[in-house]
């Protein structure tokens, strides 16, 4: 692995033009912030530049697409969705969701080059290692060191193979228990069906992360919760009914009927009939029933108005 060399070749640039983007890398982003779900605070989103963007795909492509991903990553999967994530949980009656706190800014460069030494390249040079820290992890000034960020498109993907040793022993741990394991990003997610297994799991959890060489991660406490069939099972953003089916939930129903009730009044503005059409693609994914019974409701010809915008 020489990184510097293939992109100069690849790229039909002179390898001190490559070094010296390559030293700037982490700089070249565009911060700005969204809001998280259900208004809880702000996500810090950092998107590289175009050519870095670019720069980055080259590599991982060339030097990175052999990394492990575990099968219980289901986030930034090709044809997977959080619908296929809470599907797996469907047919059990007890759950235990659990998060990390802070989980893309925890994961570091020097997890990365243990990780790429371990499974690619054990002679992995200094050169090469300074490059994957600069070209794939965001420099946080006020903090005084590189994380990888929220918005890379490589981000993903690096972060899903960074996890694959603690996806393997967390699997492993509940195929022993009769226990379901999914994670999406930084959402844990357990399942079963035997009475009070589950309570065990966080400490479970801790114990492995306290083990682990990396990455450091900690758990969100403060987010760890205990479901059953008795309440609604939530599940990365969707409802698992009592009958086992995945949902967009009651409450998300009643706000979208309100919707369409309101652009039938001609009393929808722009901003709110652009997150209704959007919903509406993703509800024929989740819950398509739910998009007949509103054209059973409202007729054919309003949904599909909303819907073609």
């Amino acid at each position: 692995m020489n990184i510097i060399e293939y992109l100069s070749s690849t790229l039909r640039m002179p390898s001190f033009t490559i070094e010296k983007f390559v030293s700037t890398a982490p700089h070249r982003y565009k911060v700005y912030f969204i809001p998280k779900r259900n208004n809880h605070g702000r996500r810090k989103i950092c998107q590289p530049s175009k050519e870095l963007k670019s720069i980055q795909r080259i590599v991982l492509r060339k030097f990175l697409m052999d990394l492990p991903v575990h099968d219980s990553a289901t986030a930034y999967q090709s044809g997977s969705s959080i619908k296929n994530n809470a599907s797996e949980h469907r047919q059990n009656q007890y759950v235990l969701k659990m998060d990390f706190r802070d989980f893309f800014p925890s994961l570091r460069p020097a997890d990365f080059a243990l990780h790429v030494v371990k499974h690619i390249d054990p002679q992995l040079s200094d050169d090469d290692q300074n490059c994957l820290a600069r070209l794939f992890f965001y420099s946080n000034r006020s903090k005084g060191q590189l994380e990888l960020s929220i918005g890379a498109p490589t981000s993903p993907f690096i972060s899903n193979t960074l996890m694959w040793e603690f996806d393997k022993h967390i699997f492993d741990m509940c195929a022993d228990s009769d226990v379901k394991y999914t994670r999406y990003a930084d959402d844990l997610t357990f399942s079963t069906n035997v009475r009070n297994i589950l309570f065990e799991f966080p400490e479970r959890v801790a114990n492995l992360l306290g083990q682990l060489q990396y990455p450091t991660l900690t758990v969100n406490e403060e987010k760890t919760v205990f479901l059953s069939k008795k309440g609604n099972r939530h599940i990365t953003g969707l409802v698992i009914t009592n009958e086992g089916e995945v949902s967009i939930g009651r409450k998300k129903k009643r706000m979208i009927r309100s919707l369409v009730h309101k652009y039938q009044l001609g009393e929808l503005d722009a901003e709110k009939l652009a997150y209704l059409k959007g919903y509406l693609s993703f509800i024929s994914d989740v819950e398509p029933r739910f998009i007949q019974a509103l054209i059973d409701k409202y007729d054919a010809e309003t949904v599909n108005s909303i819907r073609s915008g």
